[in-house]
């Protein structure tokens, strides 16, 4: 089978909509209203759907991996955003080093868990 997609958007709870959507709109991503209970969020070419529904098993075991060019700066920038202090339950992990790359992380305040990585450039 040959693929030519155009984009892939998962899609993501919240257990609190209007907390989630203020989150992910003060993390950089722009919001697109679908209806009442859905959001689409987007940066440059990459996007993704939230929805007013939280199931906590769906939740717990979410994650995303969002590749960036730099992962200090992105780092960084996340540390400057103060995420953890503007909303209960988000979550800041530092960046951990592997033999692929390296990466930080950030739970959302629903729990979902957000992988920033760098792939080492071979």
């Amino acid at each position: 089978m040959e693929h030519k997609a155009i984009s892939i958007r998962p899609f993501i709870g919240a257990k609190n909509f209007d907390v989630s959507r203020s989150f992910y709109r003060d993390l950089g991503f722009r919001e697109t209203i679908i209806s009442p209970d859905m959001s689409c969020f987007e940066t440059g070419a990459l996007s993704f759907y939230l929805q007013d529904a939280y199931v906590k098993d769906w939740i717990n075991n979410s994650m995303i991996f969002l590749e960036v060019d730099n992962a200090e700066r992105y780092w960084n920038e996340l540390l400057a955003l103060d995420l953890p202090g503007k909303y209960k339950g988000a979550r800041l992990t530092p960046i951990l080093s592997y033999d692929w790359g390296r990466e930080c992380f950030l739970h959302d305040p629903s729990g979902i868990l957000w992988h920033f990585g760098e792939f080492f450039k071979k």
